[in-house]
């Protein structure tokens, strides 16, 4: 089984949140080999952290740790699956689906796991409910 990682679960398991110690030990219990985030992760990830940093809520030592740690298991566990033009324009259309109340980022993790068969991973209840609906298999942490 594909598991594709969304950001909102490697932030928590990355940094200091309420479902940091479950993500985790959640991340620990995976085979690595089955692991898989897009390049679209890598950026939402250094965006999430820069957030928390410019609003008090990480410090930069602590930023650091987490893109050293996200760094190394994008090397050494996770697979790396580039994001293609037909992919974006696949989270076009599922964006314009308005009821859903996709953003374009989680369109286009939705896109990802259609084209490659993942389950996407998520702590994010709205995110997971539009995946359902359009037919991607999701596991709602």
């Amino acid at each position: 089984m594909s598991l594709y990682l969304d950001t909102s679960l490697l932030v928590a398991a990355l940094t200091n949140e309420a479902e940091t110690a479950r993500m985790q030990a959640w991340l620990a219990a995976q085979v690595p080999e089955e692991l898989m985030i897009s390049d679209w992760v890598v950026t939402e990830f250094s965006s999430a952290l820069s957030i928390k940093l410019r609003t008090g809520q990480l410090q930069p030592a602590h930023r650091a740790d987490a893109l050293a740690m996200f760094t190394h298991l994008t090397t050494e566990s996770f697979t790396l699956l580039p994001i293609s033009g037909q992919q974006f324009r696949t989270a076009a259309r599922y964006a314009d689906q308005y009821t859903l109340g996709l953003r374009a980022g989680d369109a286009l993790h939705l896109a990802s796991c259609a084209d490659h068969g993942a389950t996407l991973c998520t702590l994010d209840r709205r995110l997971s409910e539009a995946g359902r609906t359009l037919g991607v298999k999701t596991l709602l942490l």
